[in-house]
Protein backbone atom coordinates (compact mmCIF):
# COMPACT_ATOMS: atom_id res chain seq x y z
CA UNK A 1 0.00 0.00 0.00
CA UNK A 2 1.28 3.63 -0.52
CA UNK A 3 -0.47 6.96 1.17
CA UNK A 4 -1.43 9.04 -1.30
CA UNK A 5 -1.37 13.13 -0.17
CA UNK A 6 -2.45 15.59 -2.50
CA UNK A 7 -2.64 19.47 -2.04
CA UNK A 8 -4.99 21.18 -4.41
CA UNK A 9 -7.89 23.55 -4.35
CA UNK A 10 -10.96 22.02 -2.22
CA UNK A 11 -13.36 22.35 -5.39
CA UNK A 12 -11.69 19.38 -6.38
CA UNK A 13 -12.40 17.57 -3.21
CA UNK A 14 -15.55 15.44 -4.92
CA UNK A 15 -13.09 14.61 -7.77
CA UNK A 16 -10.73 13.12 -5.77
CA UNK A 17 -12.98 11.45 -3.02
CA UNK A 18 -14.65 10.35 -6.23
CA UNK A 19 -11.18 8.59 -7.25
CA UNK A 20 -10.11 7.14 -4.29
CA UNK A 21 -13.35 5.04 -4.36
CA UNK A 22 -12.53 3.97 -7.55
CA UNK A 23 -9.24 2.39 -6.48
CA UNK A 24 -11.59 0.93 -4.05
CA UNK A 25 -9.05 2.32 -0.97
CA UNK A 26 -11.88 3.16 1.25
CA UNK A 27 -12.63 7.18 2.54
CA UNK A 28 -10.91 10.29 1.18
CA UNK A 29 -9.03 12.02 4.44
CA UNK A 30 -9.68 15.96 3.83
CA UNK A 31 -7.49 18.55 6.27
CA UNK A 32 -7.77 21.89 6.12
CA UNK A 33 -4.67 24.15 5.02
CA UNK A 34 -3.58 27.61 6.14
CA UNK A 35 -4.91 28.86 2.62
CA UNK A 36 -8.84 28.53 3.10
CA UNK A 37 -8.36 27.73 -0.96
CA UNK A 38 -6.80 24.51 -1.22
CA UNK A 39 -7.21 21.35 1.11
CA UNK A 40 -4.88 18.77 1.68
CA UNK A 41 -6.07 15.25 1.22
CA UNK A 42 -4.61 11.69 1.55
CA UNK A 43 -5.73 8.48 0.74
CA UNK A 44 -4.30 4.66 0.49
CA UNK A 45 -4.03 2.97 -3.17
CA UNK A 46 -2.85 -0.48 -3.91
CA UNK A 47 0.80 -0.78 -5.14
CA UNK A 48 -0.46 -2.26 -8.34
CA UNK A 49 -3.07 1.00 -9.19
CA UNK A 50 -0.55 3.62 -8.03
CA UNK A 51 0.95 4.40 -10.99
CA UNK A 52 -3.12 4.54 -13.07
CA UNK A 53 -3.86 7.20 -10.12
CA UNK A 54 -0.98 9.18 -10.29
CA UNK A 55 -1.75 9.61 -13.86
CA UNK A 56 -5.27 10.57 -13.18
CA UNK A 57 -4.49 13.22 -10.37
CA UNK A 58 -1.43 14.53 -13.45
CA UNK A 59 -4.82 14.93 -15.49
CA UNK A 60 -6.87 16.65 -13.11
CA UNK A 61 -4.14 18.42 -11.40
CA UNK A 62 -1.88 19.58 -14.12
CA UNK A 63 -3.05 23.05 -14.46
CA UNK A 64 -2.97 24.13 -11.29
CA UNK A 65 0.44 25.35 -10.38
CA UNK A 66 -0.28 25.67 -6.56
CA UNK A 67 -1.37 21.89 -6.57
CA UNK A 68 1.35 19.46 -5.23
CA UNK A 69 1.13 15.61 -5.20
CA UNK A 70 3.27 13.40 -2.45
CA UNK A 71 3.20 9.34 -2.38
CA UNK A 72 4.81 7.46 0.87
CA UNK A 73 5.89 3.74 1.58
CA UNK A 74 4.29 3.25 5.26
CA UNK A 75 6.12 0.35 7.22
CA UNK A 76 2.97 -1.36 7.51
CA UNK A 77 -0.62 -0.91 7.34
CA UNK A 78 -3.33 -2.52 9.50
CA UNK A 79 -5.50 -5.01 8.66
CA UNK A 80 -2.96 -6.80 6.60
CA UNK A 81 -4.26 -7.22 3.16
CA UNK A 82 -5.48 -10.50 2.51
CA UNK A 83 -3.22 -13.25 0.48
CA UNK A 84 -4.75 -12.53 -2.84
CA UNK A 85 -4.22 -8.89 -2.60
CA UNK A 86 -0.63 -9.54 -1.13
CA UNK A 87 0.34 -11.70 -4.47
CA UNK A 88 -1.25 -8.75 -6.65
CA UNK A 89 1.04 -6.45 -4.70
CA UNK A 90 4.24 -8.75 -5.07
CA UNK A 91 4.05 -8.34 -9.11
CA UNK A 92 3.53 -4.86 -9.11
CA UNK A 93 6.02 -2.36 -10.08
CA UNK A 94 6.82 1.00 -8.78
CA UNK A 95 5.66 4.33 -10.69
CA UNK A 96 6.78 5.96 -13.41
CA UNK A 97 7.95 8.71 -11.51
CA UNK A 98 10.04 7.06 -8.40
CA UNK A 99 11.95 4.94 -11.71
CA UNK A 100 12.76 8.01 -13.18
CA UNK A 101 14.34 10.29 -10.10
CA UNK A 102 16.14 7.13 -9.08
CA UNK A 103 17.87 6.27 -12.80
CA UNK A 104 17.99 10.30 -13.32
CA UNK A 105 20.29 10.60 -10.34
CA UNK A 106 22.54 7.76 -11.48
CA UNK A 107 23.28 10.01 -14.85
CA UNK A 108 24.55 13.18 -13.49
CA UNK A 109 28.04 14.01 -14.64
CA UNK A 110 29.26 15.62 -11.76
CA UNK A 111 32.01 15.71 -9.52
CA UNK A 112 30.73 12.64 -7.76
CA UNK A 113 30.78 10.64 -10.91
CA UNK A 114 34.05 11.59 -12.53
CA UNK A 115 35.69 10.83 -8.58
CA UNK A 116 33.40 7.46 -8.65
CA UNK A 117 34.91 6.95 -12.39
CA UNK A 118 38.57 7.62 -11.78
CA UNK A 119 38.67 5.77 -8.41
CA UNK A 120 37.31 2.76 -10.00
CA UNK A 121 39.06 2.83 -12.57
CA UNK A 122 41.99 3.07 -10.37
CA UNK A 123 40.82 0.18 -8.42
CA UNK A 124 40.16 -2.00 -11.48
CA UNK A 125 43.54 -1.40 -13.28
CA UNK A 126 45.00 -2.66 -9.50
CA UNK A 127 43.11 -5.41 -9.39
CA UNK A 128 43.78 -6.83 -13.42
CA UNK A 129 47.68 -5.69 -13.20
CA UNK A 130 48.09 -7.55 -9.99
CA UNK A 131 45.66 -10.27 -10.93
CA UNK A 132 43.50 -9.79 -7.61
CA UNK A 133 39.96 -11.20 -9.12
CA UNK A 134 38.36 -9.34 -5.36
CA UNK A 135 39.77 -6.23 -6.28
CA UNK A 136 38.81 -6.53 -10.03
CA UNK A 137 34.85 -7.50 -7.97
CA UNK A 138 35.18 -4.49 -6.04
CA UNK A 139 35.51 -1.89 -9.27
CA UNK A 140 32.48 -3.89 -10.52
CA UNK A 141 30.38 -3.35 -7.61
CA UNK A 142 31.07 0.55 -7.87
CA UNK A 143 29.71 0.39 -11.16
CA UNK A 144 29.63 4.20 -11.89
CA UNK A 145 29.04 3.72 -15.54
CA UNK A 146 25.92 1.25 -15.11
CA UNK A 147 23.34 4.62 -14.36
CA UNK A 148 23.72 5.80 -17.67
CA UNK A 149 23.14 2.82 -19.81
CA UNK A 150 20.13 2.65 -17.66
CA UNK A 151 18.99 5.82 -18.40
CA UNK A 152 19.71 5.98 -21.90
CA UNK A 153 16.96 2.93 -22.30
CA UNK A 154 14.62 4.86 -19.99
CA UNK A 155 14.70 7.98 -21.88
CA UNK A 156 13.98 6.48 -25.27
CA UNK A 157 10.64 4.56 -23.89
CA UNK A 158 9.52 7.57 -22.51
CA UNK A 159 10.62 10.10 -25.33
CA UNK A 160 12.73 11.81 -22.95
CA UNK A 161 14.98 13.01 -25.58
CA UNK A 162 17.30 15.54 -22.78
CA UNK A 163 17.73 12.51 -20.81
CA UNK A 164 18.64 10.39 -23.00
CA UNK A 165 21.23 13.17 -24.91
CA UNK A 166 22.42 13.28 -20.93
CA UNK A 167 22.92 9.45 -20.90
CA UNK A 168 24.86 9.52 -24.09
CA UNK A 169 27.00 12.57 -23.02
CA UNK A 170 27.71 10.81 -19.13
CA UNK A 171 28.23 7.55 -20.64
CA UNK A 172 30.77 9.22 -23.27
CA UNK A 173 32.44 10.87 -20.70
CA UNK A 174 32.65 7.85 -18.08
CA UNK A 175 34.38 5.43 -20.80
CA UNK A 176 36.83 8.17 -22.60
CA UNK A 177 37.96 9.14 -18.71
CA UNK A 178 38.36 5.33 -17.96
CA UNK A 179 40.60 4.79 -21.63
CA UNK A 180 42.63 7.66 -20.76
CA UNK A 181 43.68 6.49 -17.22
CA UNK A 182 44.27 3.21 -18.43
CA UNK A 183 46.27 3.94 -21.61
CA UNK A 184 48.71 6.22 -19.79
CA UNK A 185 49.10 3.59 -17.07
CA UNK A 186 49.49 0.87 -19.91
CA UNK A 187 52.23 2.81 -21.45
CA UNK A 188 54.15 3.94 -18.26
CA UNK A 189 53.83 0.24 -17.17
CA UNK A 190 57.26 -1.08 -17.32
CA UNK A 191 56.70 -4.89 -17.83
CA UNK A 192 53.89 -6.21 -20.22
CA UNK A 193 50.36 -6.47 -18.70
CA UNK A 194 49.77 -10.37 -18.65
CA UNK A 195 47.47 -11.60 -16.13
CA UNK A 196 44.41 -13.76 -15.86
CA UNK A 197 41.95 -10.91 -15.19
CA UNK A 198 43.32 -9.48 -18.16
CA UNK A 199 42.90 -12.15 -20.17
CA UNK A 200 39.58 -12.57 -19.29
CA UNK A 201 38.47 -9.14 -20.23
CA UNK A 202 39.62 -10.25 -23.56
CA UNK A 203 38.17 -13.62 -24.51
CA UNK A 204 34.59 -13.02 -26.58
CA UNK A 205 31.94 -15.40 -27.61
CA UNK A 206 28.57 -16.12 -28.03
CA UNK A 207 28.65 -16.42 -24.00
CA UNK A 208 29.48 -12.76 -24.01
CA UNK A 209 26.47 -11.66 -26.02
CA UNK A 210 23.87 -14.11 -24.17
CA UNK A 211 25.43 -13.04 -20.41
CA UNK A 212 25.10 -9.09 -21.34
CA UNK A 213 21.82 -9.61 -22.47
CA UNK A 214 20.65 -11.76 -19.29
CA UNK A 215 22.55 -9.08 -17.15
CA UNK A 216 20.84 -6.16 -18.72
CA UNK A 217 17.38 -7.40 -18.77
CA UNK A 218 17.89 -8.33 -14.86
CA UNK A 219 18.73 -5.14 -14.18
CA UNK A 220 16.03 -3.41 -15.55
CA UNK A 221 13.59 -5.67 -13.71
CA UNK A 222 15.18 -5.56 -10.69
CA UNK A 223 14.34 -1.69 -10.96
CA UNK A 224 10.82 -2.24 -12.34
CA UNK A 225 10.06 -4.40 -9.20
CA UNK A 226 11.46 -2.15 -6.48
CA UNK A 227 14.25 -5.27 -5.64
CA UNK A 228 17.52 -2.96 -6.17
CA UNK A 229 19.58 -5.02 -4.68
CA UNK A 230 19.61 -7.74 -7.41
CA UNK A 231 21.74 -4.85 -8.86
CA UNK A 232 24.93 -5.64 -6.83
CA UNK A 233 24.54 -9.07 -8.30
CA UNK A 234 24.25 -7.64 -12.24
CA UNK A 235 27.35 -5.08 -11.57
CA UNK A 236 29.30 -7.89 -11.22
CA UNK A 237 27.62 -10.29 -13.84
CA UNK A 238 27.89 -7.69 -16.64
CA UNK A 239 31.22 -5.36 -15.64
CA UNK A 240 31.13 -2.15 -18.16
CA UNK A 241 34.20 -0.93 -16.79
CA UNK A 242 36.61 -3.75 -16.10
CA UNK A 243 36.96 -4.38 -20.08
CA UNK A 244 37.16 -0.78 -20.65
CA UNK A 245 40.32 -0.56 -18.41
CA UNK A 246 41.51 -3.76 -20.13
CA UNK A 247 41.45 -2.29 -23.06
CA UNK A 248 43.02 0.70 -22.52
CA UNK A 249 45.99 -1.40 -20.26
CA UNK A 250 46.72 -3.59 -23.50
CA UNK A 251 46.19 -0.67 -25.96
CA UNK A 252 48.64 1.49 -24.30
CA UNK A 253 51.02 -1.69 -23.71
CA UNK A 254 50.80 -1.82 -27.42
CA UNK A 255 48.80 -5.12 -27.65
CA UNK A 256 46.62 -4.23 -29.82
CA UNK A 257 45.15 -7.16 -30.71
CA UNK A 258 44.17 -8.45 -27.24
CA UNK A 259 43.00 -4.62 -26.62
CA UNK A 260 40.62 -5.52 -29.74
CA UNK A 261 38.91 -8.13 -27.98
CA UNK A 262 38.54 -6.35 -24.49
CA UNK A 263 36.86 -3.28 -26.14
CA UNK A 264 34.68 -5.78 -28.64
CA UNK A 265 33.49 -7.13 -24.82
CA UNK A 266 32.94 -3.16 -23.95
CA UNK A 267 30.86 -2.58 -26.84
CA UNK A 268 28.72 -6.27 -26.91
CA UNK A 269 27.89 -5.70 -22.98
CA UNK A 270 26.85 -1.62 -23.76
CA UNK A 271 24.91 -2.40 -26.56
CA UNK A 272 22.94 -5.57 -24.98
CA UNK A 273 22.56 -4.24 -21.68
CA UNK A 274 20.58 -1.12 -23.57
CA UNK A 275 18.80 -2.90 -25.96
CA UNK A 276 17.34 -5.76 -22.72
CA UNK A 277 16.89 -2.86 -20.13
CA UNK A 278 14.58 -0.95 -23.04
CA UNK A 279 12.46 -4.38 -23.80
CA UNK A 280 11.86 -5.17 -20.40
CA UNK A 281 11.05 -1.65 -19.83
CA UNK A 282 8.25 -2.30 -22.66
CA UNK A 283 7.17 -5.42 -21.36
CA UNK A 284 6.68 -3.65 -18.19
CA UNK A 285 4.34 -0.86 -19.71
CA UNK A 286 6.46 1.91 -18.51
CA UNK A 287 5.79 4.64 -20.73
CA UNK A 288 5.01 8.18 -20.93
CA UNK A 289 1.09 9.76 -19.50
CA UNK A 290 0.27 11.68 -22.31
CA UNK A 291 -0.69 10.98 -25.98
CA UNK A 292 2.28 13.48 -27.37
CA UNK A 293 4.96 11.89 -25.56
CA UNK A 294 3.69 9.09 -26.35
CA UNK A 295 4.06 9.16 -30.05
CA UNK A 296 7.61 10.54 -29.43
CA UNK A 297 8.34 7.35 -27.39
CA UNK A 298 7.02 5.33 -29.90
CA UNK A 299 9.36 6.99 -32.23
CA UNK A 300 12.24 7.18 -30.14
CA UNK A 301 12.14 3.22 -28.55
CA UNK A 302 11.58 2.02 -32.37
CA UNK A 303 14.75 3.68 -33.42
CA UNK A 304 16.68 2.59 -30.60
CA UNK A 305 15.54 -0.83 -30.41
CA UNK A 306 15.89 -1.05 -34.08
CA UNK A 307 19.86 0.05 -34.12
CA UNK A 308 20.30 -2.14 -31.19
CA UNK A 309 19.20 -5.49 -33.03
CA UNK A 310 21.08 -4.21 -36.25
CA UNK A 311 24.17 -3.97 -33.41
CA UNK A 312 23.76 -7.41 -31.75
CA UNK A 313 23.77 -8.57 -35.37
CA UNK A 314 26.87 -6.79 -36.58
CA UNK A 315 28.56 -7.75 -32.83
CA UNK A 316 27.50 -11.87 -33.44
CA UNK A 317 28.87 -11.61 -36.61
CA UNK A 318 32.06 -9.37 -35.20
CA UNK A 319 32.55 -12.34 -32.47
CA UNK A 320 32.22 -15.24 -35.18
CA UNK A 321 35.22 -13.63 -36.86
CA UNK A 322 37.00 -12.57 -33.42
CA UNK A 323 36.86 -16.73 -33.01
CA UNK A 324 37.86 -17.92 -36.56
CA UNK A 325 40.36 -15.07 -37.34
CA UNK A 326 41.88 -13.28 -34.53
CA UNK A 327 41.53 -15.59 -31.62
CA UNK A 328 43.74 -18.49 -33.21
CA UNK A 329 46.27 -16.31 -33.08
CA UNK A 330 47.17 -14.74 -29.75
Amino acid sequence: MKLIEVIANVGHKDTLAAIAKEVRTGELLALPTNDPDTSLMRFFVADDQVQQTLDKLQTLLGTQTAASIAVYSPETVLPKADIAERQLEDRATVTRESLYDGIEKSAQLDQNFVLLVILSTVVATIGLLEDNVAVVIGAMVIAPLLGPNLALALGSVLGDLQLMRKALRVNSVGITLTMVITVVIGYLWPMAVVSDEVAARTIVSMDSVVLALASGAAAALSLTTGLSAILVGVMVAVALLPPAAAAGLLLGNGNYHLAAGAALLLVINVTCVNLATCLVFLSKRIGPRTWQEKTRARRATGVLVFMGVVAVGVLILAVVLYEQLVAPVL
